[in-house]
């Protein structure tokens, strides 16, 4: 028998979550059988849609159960193996994560290359998920052209981040983002690449949002990536040029509320500039991947297109981790390397 240690979910939040919602536990797994592997996980991901899988109610995905080990992204190499297609020693991606050994059925775990110079972790990030989320949202949701005005919230988050480079290498006019601190700030404009970015913490967004954009058409924003949600759209909406698009990916200034949050005060400008706003969801836009690798993968290899990852280290600070993403402590992508 091998045993995993493994992170659970006992108690549903209300409002912010804390260490008491969870709880550690060993498991013991059983042999594997054939078309089964057996997988040590080097890295595991946490990402802000786990908060919303923790409440209770009908969503795009099943809420993790009471009592049972979370999952998530997760990367790792396969160390007993009863499939052909999954040899001992091969990097495989799969969505057994907030544990550190993994097993399943075969088909569950995905084979991915390993790049010269690009840390495994980067398979649950620019790679993954979030870099998918980043060019699909931008590409196929906003339908971004060349010449496009864009404004990305959440500038120095993962997906953030990458809305803004793409965007960018993809021939924007302009890439205005938002951040929570001086420092994220400077990170986006120096090392992403964004024309400039914004502190929302120095005041109202809808004012400092102003200094960037005009609200006369032509002058405004062509394309919003919204990861906020709530003040980062409101301003938005009242810059947006005609026919503008809007991808709303997230609302994380709302994860953690405990009561009910008012809708934006302005939505008339749907109607009046002809806007489009689609919400949207990865694991519903897979079909995108091999046009996303196609094109991201280069970039990331030859590092036109960069990425930060903030690593904790440790199965037992995954929970620790995930507060910390949640409070915006994150630089790029957060990720538990075990």
């Amino acid at each position: 028998m091998t045993s995993s240690t493994q992170i659970q979910l006992v108690s549903r939040p209300t409002g912010w979550p804390t260490h008491e919602n969870f709880r550690t536990a060993v498991m013991e797994l059983p042999d594997i059988e054939e078309g089964e592997i057996r997988v040590a996980n080097e890295f595991i991901s946490v990402d802000p849609y786990m908060r919303g899988r923790m409440n209770e109610g009908r969503s795009y995905i099943p809420p993790f159960e009471l009592g049972a080990t979370m999952t998530g992204g997760a990367v790792g190499r396969v160390v007993e193996s009863r499939s052909d297609d999954h040899p001992v020693g091969a990097l495989v991606l799969h969505d057994q994560g907030w544990r550190d050994i993994a097993q399943g059925p075969a088909k569950q775990f995905r084979v991915v290359p390993e790049i010269e110079g690009v840390p495994a972790s980067a398979h649950l990030g620019i790679l993954g998920t979030t870099g998918l989320t980043a060019y699909v949202g931008l590409m196929h949701i906003a339908r971004f052209t060349a010449g496009d005005t864009v404004f990305v919230s959440g500038a120095a988050g993962s997906v953030g981040s990458a809305v803004g480079q793409i965007a960018r290498l993809e021939g924007a006019s302009k890439v205005i983002g938002s951040a929570g601190s001086a420092e994220k700030v400077a990170t986006a404009v120096e090392r992403y690449g964004f024309d400039a970015a914004l502190n929302y913490k120095d005041g109202p967004v809808r004012t400092l949002l102003r200094e960037y954009f005009g609200d006369q058409d032509g002058e405004g924003i062509d394309v919003y990536f919204d990861n906020v949600g709530g003040d980062h759209l409101e301003a938005a909406l009242d810059l947006m040029n005609d026919e503008g698009r809007i991808a709303a990916c997230g609302a994380i200034s709302s994860y953690n509320a405990t009561g009910r949050t008012p809708g934006p005060d302005n939505l008339w400008l749907v109607i009046t500039r002809r806007l489009t706003m689609q919400g949207f969801t990865i694991n519903k836009n897979m079909g995108h991947y091999k046009e996303f690798i196609s094109k991201v993968g280069p970039w990331v290899a030859s590092g036109e297109l960069v990425f930060d990852e903030t690593v904790v280290e440790g199965i037992d600070n995954t929970v620790e981790a995930f507060l910390d993403l949640m409070k915006g402590a994150n630089v790029g992508k957060m990720v538990v390397k075990i």
